[in-house]
């Protein structure tokens, strides 16, 4: 009997399912049936029946119609996330890949700064966050003064950076964009740990022979960068760009505008609606985003 072979390719697609299969089983056995509720939700109005469990009416469109052109504050939420997703991602990127760039140089004490450059993201976690805001509040008796002296330890005088910048020739819009960067570095710094360290890992994979190739060569620091290393780590470029814009939406107003929506007010079809629309918007913009980051992206084989 003879025992089937399997390609290479076939045996890279096998290890790809193993790879995904505990998503995929917990997306099964956790997610899929509240998704579908939901979206059955968002087509009814939902109240909570006097004796214990819920009535549903159906609605058709309603919900999303109200929340599209009737409801004040939704779209513009939803609008202000998208156009700080587009400001936050380049920002963040640009970031996460020079400082993986840098901390993948071989100096002393690497370990050590690798583990600063991951810090803010252990100090923003919830617990951390709420400790620090409830120390201050504790310190100064009141949240005023504490969200005051948050904002003092970040002051920064723009004034010559904006000098500089426009001596420069720069354009306004590129010198009010470097300004935002510098006044909100720690939040840059916040956002970027994953990815610095998703781009340590592409960075770690591209075979040393071919900058010894480019040495001998005489291949400048800026030509090795944009031949080599720039086209090694763009599959991870389009990883990072999908994972920044998900991190962003999930830390926006949306998110909370909808939570209010449900818990607050009672609106539960409503809330539904909202995240819906809310969820083919983000798809959309990935969907959009790896269209054209695809058509770059170089595979090494």
């Amino acid at each position: 009997m003879k025992r089937m072979r399997i390609t290479l390719s076939q045996r890279r697609a096998l290890l790809g399912l193993v790879f995904i299969l505990p998503w995929l089983a917990g997306f099964l056995f956790l997610f899929a049936f509240p998704l579908v509720e939901s979206l059955r939700y968002s087509f009814t109005e939902l109240k909570i029946a006097p004796g214990g469990g819920y009535e549903l009416t159906f609605l058709g469109i309603e919900n999303y119609r109200e929340a599209l052109f009737i409801n004040p504050n939704f779209n513009r939420i939803l609008t202000e996330s998208v156009i700080d997703m587009a400001w936050n991602v380049p920002l963040i990127l640009f970031f996460s890949l020079f400082s993986a760039v840098l901390l993948n140089q071989k100096f002393r004490g690497r370990p050590l700064a690798r583990a600063i450059f991951f810090l803010p993201v252990i100090l923003a976690s919830g617990a951390v966050a709420s400790a620090q805001e409830s120390g201050l509040i504790h310190l100064t008796g009141s949240s005023e003064v504490a969200e005051e002296l948050g904002k003092a330890q970040y002051g920064f005088d723009v004034d010559s950076l904006a000098f500089l910048l426009d001596g420069a020739g720069l354009p306004v819009w590129f010198t009010e964009y470097i300004i935002d960067a510098v006044e909100r570095i720690y939040e840059i710094i916040r956002m970027s740990g994953v990815q610095i360290l998703i781009f340590l890992a592409a960075l770690q994979s591209v075979p040393q022979s071919m900058y010894e190739v480019a040495k001998i060569e005489g291949a400048t620091g800026y030509e090795t960068f944009w031949k080599i290393t720039f086209p090694m780590v763009s599959p991870l470029i389009l990883t990072n760009i999908i994972y920044t814009v998900i991190d962003t939406f999930n830390n926006s107003p949306v998110t909370q505008t909808i939570y209010e929506t449900a818990f607050r007010t009672n609106e539960f079809g409503l809330s539904a609606a909202m995240s819906w629309l809310y969820t083919i918007v983000v798809s959309l913009i990935l969907i959009v985003i790896g269209i054209l980051v695809s058509r770059r992206v170089f595979y090494h084989e």
